[in-house]
């Protein structure tokens, strides 16, 4: 099993590309399901988690293209999609396929919107919460749609049809969005999706939608307004820039020291992280290229901080602010409000010297002159990369093991973070 390990200590100086959002490329190529033509996704990140889609979409009837990289591309060059769902011949996604990532059950909103029927397994995916689908099921029987539970899978059915109606969600989730908004664009009536999230990864999938011929209103607000169409077409779209790899990046260079540019980054991506950190004493300058931040010489402040939907601060970055803050020449406090169980990181940075108490949803982190460095274990997609960030920053040799957990959501993290200056490789065995 992979694992990487890091000397710590030496600032971060260079260029640092921004790869496509992995919380975007996932849903638009699980839109693809919804029409019979090929949609053509630009700047789609190499991970593991899109690797296993395609898996799962192929098990579907969905054909999908990569072609080579053009002559003079290096690695680094994002890779193009090409889906083609002409035939769907299983509406069924099964649990050994689901149960190893979440956003795959995203499937049951256009199965059910194109083929009146869909059967999907209970999800998994990391181990930060019981993340139910209730409001999945809310909004697709809100649509019509028949559900039952049936062996650790939920059966779907609309012989007629979905048909529009207003979807009230009581609390915001990404998730039941994007399965509501891509149930609803082939719905017959309109659909008022009330309490929407307004991540822009939403939007995102939303303006790949438009162009594909849906009709939605409302993109960027809590309240979308969908009026279903016949059928949609085929189109071609880039994936945003991943605003969570972008926040992770910064911190590691407000962790370490130096002078880096984010290479893509779109700043209105992430205003709230970005104030987080400008507060806690990195020095923040948009560019034309994209967001440059550096940090030479001073203090890292301690921050206050409280996880919510966008446009406030991510939850997903939380655990990397978590690990900047233990360097803070002070005490900082994060408050996790979306998911239950996001504190596992907690005990590995306490095995690199790092002070940290928890009560119930609230973390008090007492800053401390430094970290050494120690053999660590990731235990989810964002608590791995928390490690990372500590680890570039401890003395000594640090070892971050079940590395499987980065590839899921950081594209060649060791090699963008090496030719910035750090110490850092991949072993593998």
């Amino acid at each position: 099993m992979d694992r990487i390990r890091i000397t710590g200590g030496r600032p971060l100086n260079g260029i640092i590309p921004i790869s496509g959002a992995k919380n975007a490329a996932l849903p638009l190529m699980i839109a693809s399901l919804l029409t019979e033509d090929t949609l053509v996704l630009d700047n789609v990140p190499r991970l593991a988690d899109v690797a296993l889609l395609q898996r799962i979409l192929g098990n579907h009837g969905v054909d999908v293209m990569v072609p080579g990289r053009r002559a003079g591309e290096g690695e680094e060059a994002a890779q193009t999609l090409q889906l083609s769902a002409r035939t769907i011949v299983d509406t069924t996604a099964p649990y050994d396929l689901v149960s190893r990532m979440r956003a795959s059950f995203w499937v049951i909103g256009p199965l059910l919107g194109r083929m009146g029927e869909a059967r999907v397994s209970l999800p998994g995916g990391c181990a930060i919460g019981t993340r139910p689908v209730d409001l999945h099921i809310l909004a697709l029987e809100r649509l019509g749609a028949k559900i039952d539970i049936e062996a650790g899978d939920v059966v779907a059915s609309a012989k007629r049809g979905l048909k529009g109606a207003e979807i009230l969600f009581p609390k915001v989730s990404v998730g039941a969005t994007h399965t509501a908004l891509m149930a609803a664009v082939l719905a017959d009536g309109e659909t008022v999706i009330v309490n929407a999230a307004r991540e822009p990864e939403i939007g995102d999938v939303a303006a790949c939608l438009i162009k594909m011929g849906a009709r939605i209103e409302g993109i960027g607000t809590s309240t979308l307004t969908i009026r279903g169409v016949g059928k949609l077409a085929g189109t071609r779209h880039a994936v945003l820039p991943d605003r969570i790899e972008t926040g992770t990046y910064a911190m590691a260079v407000a962790m370490t020291g130096g002078d880096v540019l984010l290479e893509g980054a779109r700043p209105e991506l992430l205003k709230s992280a970005l104030d987080v950190l400008a507060a806690a004493g990195a020095e923040i300058i948009l560019t034309d290229q994209g967001i440059r931040v550096r940090r030479n010489g001073g203090a890292i402040l301690p921050v206050e901080v409280t996880t919510a939907p966008f446009p406030a601060f991510p939850t997903d970055l939380q655990a990397q602010l978590m690990a900047l803050m233990t360097r803070a020449s002070g005490t900082s406090v994060i408050t996790e409000t979306i998911f239950e169980n996001r504190f596992m990181h907690v005990q590995e940075l306490a095995r690199l010297g790092a002070r940290i108490q928890l009560d119930g949803e609230r973390a008090t982190i007492e800053g401390v002159d430094k970290l050494k460095g120690a053999p660590v274990m990731a235990t989810d997609l964002r608590a791995s990369v928390s490690l990372v960030i500590g680890g570039l920053a401890a003395e000594g040799e640090t070892t971050v093991h079940r590395v499987y957990h980065l590839d899921r959501g950081f594209e060649r993290l060791e090699k963008k973070l090496s030719r910035c200056g750090a110490d850092i490789e991949r072993v593998s065995g």
